[in-house]
């Protein structure tokens, strides 16, 4: 995306991200072969672990004590339960069982996900909005976070998630 085209404001920025990623969602139940199937997945995974870092590392900091705070809580317990699903696929081979189920049910995590959000006018976007946060200095320090996370992904690879809510014991039992 060039630079001109992309958002400045914060929501504006997160909204295009949500877009993004449900097409290629949409992508993923159309595609046949393995192949592709591994790529799309591979991209599903990359955008969604730059989105949740700049969500973690930026917006959700900047909105707390702004929006509610349970609001806060359930986004990044609904994050860590996609990092467990990204970590799953990533990890995985789309010959192996369950791996198709695993890519429509983080789909609809993340549906749910966005939908909370994006709620019109209780949504965690539209508290934030109307706390006046400056949508366009997160945006700016957003689109920075998220150029930096891409190059570095392109070079190092999307590294393991990091949990904020699950405990590492509950994780290691799985």
């Amino acid at each position: 995306m060039a630079a001109a085209a992309t958002p400045t404001d914060a929501i504006a920025l997160l909204k295009a991200d949500h877009r993004k990623v449900a097409g290629l969602f949409a992508k993923f139940k159309s595609a046949k072969g393995a192949e592709k199937k591994q790529r799309l997945v591979a991209e599903i995974c990359t955008e969604l672990t730059i989105h949740t870092l700049i969500e973690e590392e930026i917006f959700y900091p900047a909105c707390r004590g702004e929006v509610e705070a349970d609001m806060i809580e359930e986004a990044y317990v609904e994050h860590d339960g996609a990092k467990m699903l990204i970590a799953e696929l990533e990890a995985g081979d789309p010959g192996e069982e369950f791996y198709d189920a695993k890519v429509t049910v983080l789909s609809e995590q993340i549906e749910h996900h966005v939908a909370e959000e994006e709620k019109r006018s209780e949504g965690l976007f539209a508290q934030a909005r109307a706390a006046g946060l400056d949508m366009d200095d997160l945006g700016t320090r957003m689109q920075a976070r998220k150029e930096e996370l891409l190059a570095q992904f392109k070079t190092d690879g999307v590294p393991p998630p990091e949990m904020r809510t699950f405990t590492s014991a509950a994780v290691a039992a799985r």
